[in-house]
């Protein structure tokens, strides 16, 4: 004859779900979402490693030289892929870093992949400071 306290374990692991059939399950469910897991990590990277190579563009400021109380000549190095045109903003900084110019200019496609530009920013008064702001591809 079987006792009620050794069946006692068996009842109450039925009751709350942990019999070998739960186990199985959530062993399964562990081992999809597992997988889930490695498709998206893994499609992620190859997403990402392959939008490595976009745009290889990049504007450095060389120098600037402010001319007179209305006008700063801004140099800068603008580093684009071959044939292709851009547009770049200039600005020009008071002692108080507030914009007294600016400018935007068309930069067409070139056969050089680095390119040295000098550009003149009137300005609505004496600049201390010449800057490439920001350049994009048209």
């Amino acid at each position: 004859m079987v006792s009620d306290s050794s069946r006692e374990p068996d009842i109450l692991d039925a009751r709350y779900g942990r019999s070998k059939r739960s186990r199985t399950q959530q062993k399964r469910l562990g081992v999809v979402a597992a997988a889930i897991f490695a498709v998206v990590l893994v499609a992620w990277v190859v997403w990402a490693g392959l939008d490595a190579g976009g745009s290889n563009m990049e504007a450095k400021d060389i120098a600037h030289s402010v001319t007179s109380d209305t006008s700063v000549d801004v140099t800068f190095q603008l580093s684009v892929p071959v044939g292709t045109p851009t547009y770049c903003a200039v600005q020009a900084l008071n002692d108080r870093f507030a914009v007294v110019g600016w400018k935007i200019i068309d930069v067409p496609a070139s056969d050089a992949f680095n390119r040295t530009i000098t550009e003149s920013v009137r300005t609505t008064e004496r600049a201390s400071t010449g800057l490439i702001y920001r350049c994009w591809l048209a």
